[in-house]
């Protein structure tokens, strides 16, 4: 029997409680980014990530990570993280083991840590959510 997902207003309501568990030093940052939460991918999204499979793809960060702006960067919009409610409910539903609330919690900040500079690579060093 498979449980029942939220919406998607309950889960950017749990994105949004993740956003504000960041750390003080992050808020202010946090706060220019904005949260779009959506059932699936767009297609650009997968094909400039190469992907095929739209479950694959949970979360994403679509700006200029703080690392790399400059005063020449004059964004046509602000920096988003999306999180795809249909592919995240698919990996709870597969996993079993974990609750919505942290998963939602992880691919929050997970995209949030691309915003603030974080490679994949720098993420997996210190995410202990795979093991």
């Amino acid at each position: 029997m498979t449980r029942p997902g939220p919406s998607l207003e309950k889960i950017e309501e749990m994105a949004r409680a993740a956003i504000e568990s960041l750390p003080e030093g992050f808020q202010p940052a946090a706060k220019d980014v904005a949260l779009r939460v959506v059932d699936w991918p767009e297609r650009w999204m997968l094909d400039d990530l190469g992907m095929t499979d739209p479950l694959e793809l949970t979360g994403l960060y679509d700006g200029i990570p703080m690392t790399e702006k400059s005063v020449i960067h004059q964004p046509l919009s602000p920096d988003s993280v999306w999180l795809f409610r249909e592919p995240i409910l698919a990996e709870w539903h597969d996993r079993g083991d974990v609750e919505i609330e942290d998963l939602v919690a992880h691919v929050t900040i997970h995209e949030f840590a691309h915003h603030f500079g974080w490679s994949d690579d720098d993420i997996a060093s210190i995410d202990r959510w795979w093991e």
